[in-house]
């Protein structure tokens, strides 16, 4: 674990998974994940094998969920864990981060927009007054289409 951590310098009895999760909002099954993708360190074991976080670990879950909460992806979270708040270069590589965590969050705004109008045409098509629903003529007509290869790991909002 990075020693950039300041806020977490209160002493206190190590916490098992169950505790440390409440303590910092974060689930025991997302604290394990967390720690096999390396965001966090292997924590301590006690006597009978259960894992002991201290509190710079909780603050360092905390960070992490307030990331997620972001949309970062995990290597954006990593990048952020390693820096150094009292280092000014670190603080370049922060703002070089976010802006770049920016930049997807426009296309995925962009994409979003584009899912809104597609969804507003969709939905126009069919105000429930004919003999039949032109909404889910108009799904199966798209899904008679092939797949283009593109759009075959195409994530939940893909247009076509």
């Amino acid at each position: 674990m990075s020693s950039h951590q300041p806020f977490s310098t209160q002493g206190g009895a190590p916490l098992r998974i169950g505790d440390a999760a409440r303590a910092s909002g974060v689930s025991a099954a997302n604290i394990r994940y967390y720690e096999r993708e390396g965001l966090l360190p292997d924590p301590v074991r006690g006597d009978n094998d259960y894992r002991l976080y201290a509190p710079a670990d909780v603050h360092r879950l905390r960070f992490i969920r307030q990331c997620r909460a972001m949309d970062m992806s995990r290597d954006e979270v990593r990048t952020l864990l390693d820096l150094d708040l009292n280092d000014k270069a670190d603080c370049a590589t922060a703002r070089a981060a976010l802006d770049a965590h920016l930049g997807h969050v426009r296309q995925r705004l962009a994409e979003l927009r584009t899912l809104e109008q597609d969804l507003l045409a969709l939905r126009n098509r069919c105000d429930g007054s004919d003999d039949h629903c032109h909404i889910i003529e108009a799904l199966h007509q798209r899904a008679d289409q092939p797949v283009a290869p593109a759009e075959t790991h195409a994530g939940p909002h893909r247009h076509v």
